[in-house]
This record gives C-alpha cells, sequence and structure tokens, in this order.
C-alpha cells in the first residue's frame, strides 16, 4: 500500500510539472462581478446521495462547499449577482455515459444543505439543467426541440457583468465544460461586457475514483478518475484557454 501512494504522489508530482497551474490573486470589479455556482447538490457533494455522490467524507468536497457559502455569502451580502446551476434529470432521460443521478423527485437535485440559503437568496438566479454543459443546459428550447434564449447568458448581458467568478463540481467535468464554453462565447462577442473568467480553485472539487477501485467494479479503464490529478487537470485546460485561476478574491 505505501508503495502504491508513492507511486500515485510521483504521478501527480510529474503531471504539476509537466501541465504548470498558477494561482493568483484576483480583484473583483465592483458592481461587474457575478458569482456561478455549478451543481453543488446532494447528488454530487453530499455523502451517500446517489451513485456519483461521495460515498464518504472527503475533504477536498468539503472545503468546495464551506468555500463556496462564505464566498456566495460575501456576494449576497454585496447585493452582487449569483447564478446557480441545478443537475436535475428526468428518469426517462439518460445521461451516457453516466448512471441515473440528481433524479427529480429523489431531492439529490436540492442544493446541499449548507447553500439551501441561497433558494430564498434575492440575488440568487437558480436554473436547472440537465446535462454536463450549464451553458447548453441554459439554453430555453421549445416543445420541437428548437432553441431559444439562453438565460446564462441573459444573466450576464443583464446585470452588465465584467467578471464571472466560478466555482463548482466537478472541476474537470461540468465546471471545465461551462467554463470554456463561456469563454468561447465571450470571444464569439455574445456578452460584449464580460472581460475575465475567474476559476475560483478553492470552491472546487471533483470525483476520486482509482484506475484499481475501477477495475474491481468492471469499469472500462476511462472510468478511472483519480481525484487530484484529474482536479489539477482540469484547471490545467480551463488556464490553458484563457481562464484566470485564483486562490485569493479582493
Amino acid at each position: 500500500m505505501l508503495d502504491l501512494m508513492t507511486r500515485s504522489d510521483e504521478a501527480l508530482d510529474t503531471i504539476r510539472h509537466t501541465f504548470p497551474v498558477a494561482l493568483g490573486d484576483y480583484a473583483m470589479p465592483a458592481g461587474g462581478t457575478g458569482l456561478v455556482i455549478i451543481d453543488e447538490v446532494k447528488g454530487f457533494a453530499a455523502v451517500g446521495c446517489g451513485p456519483l455522490a461521495p460515498a464518504a467524507p472527503n475533504a477536498q468536497v468539503d472545503r468546495m462547499i464551506a468555500e463556496t457559502d462564505r464566498l456566495a455569502r460575501r456576494f449576497a451580502g454585496a447585493g452582487w449577482p449569483i447564478c446557480v446551476s441545478l443537475d436535475r434529470h428526468a428518469p426517462d432521460k439518460p445521461e451516457p455515459p453516466y448512471p441515473p443521478h440528481c433524479l427529480v423527485g429523489t431531492g439529490h437535485d436540492e442544493l446541499v444543505s449548507e447553500l439551501a440559503w441561497l433558494e430564498s437568496e434575492p440575488s440568487a438566479t437558480l436554473i436547472a439543467k440537465d446535462c454536463i454543459n450549464f451553458f447548453i443546459g441554459a439554453t430555453e428550447t421549445d416543445g420541437a426541440g428548437k432553441a431559444g434564449r439562453n438565460r446564462l447568458v441573459d444573466w450576464v448581458n443583464g446585470n452588465r457583468l465584467v467578471s464571472v467568478v466560478t466555482v463548482g463540481i466537478c472541476t474537470d467535468v461540468c465546471v471545465m465544460d461551462f467554463v470554456l464554453t463561456l469563454l468561447s462565447a465571450r470571444n464569439h462577442g455574445m456578452m460584449p461586457t464580460l472581460k475575465d473568467v475567474v476559476v475560483y480553485e478553492p470552491g472546487c472539487a471533483t470525483y476520486d475514483l482509482p484506475a484499481e477501485t475501477a477495475r474491481d467494479l468492471g469499469l472500462p479503464e476511462t472510468a478511472a478518475h483519480p481525484q487530484e490529478p484529474a482536479h489539477h487537470m482540469g484547471l490545467y485546460m480551463m488556464a490553458s484557454r484563457g481562464a484566470l485561476l485564483a486562490d485569493t478574491l479582493r
């Protein structure tokens, strides 16, 4: 076991050296900064709440929730806008390759208890999504599936945001997909005032599924998902596309 842990630490050091990530201080523009909270629902972040939730208490997930709560209260106290995505699925609409999760009616699609106060917070806009990417999930469709307005774009433009700070789960899945799409949409001119897309690292987390565990469960090799390397690579990919990574906000 000790030898395995040593090899894992060495692999993580190699990843960090090969794909460097630099966290910094970010000064949030007053009156022009919004906070986006990605999927901090029970089905992803509360112990035992479904197949994609932690099976046991997890330090990285606990830190994410505490930092998100602290940051959201700062925003709410200042009256700055907050947008919250809620992963929410109908039982008859699967999301391959993932097992059924965050199903309507199970309670797993609700915010974790520490963030439930956001449901009645005037400065918070809650938007349910049924796909990995919140930007895509915020697009409204009619009965025929024709795309219409995008509620996230409307939120950014309506508040004339210069900066969007993002936190949530999972760093390398839903958070990354959202941030990369937001950067592309910004560059495309869909949100004329938006300048900075910021990822607040202490408020992000991902899940842990070591390769050995995936094999024991009979899952394909691509299901392996060691938490710390996956978290790091998610940060690297977002930074490489133009996101700003911060560990302090002021």
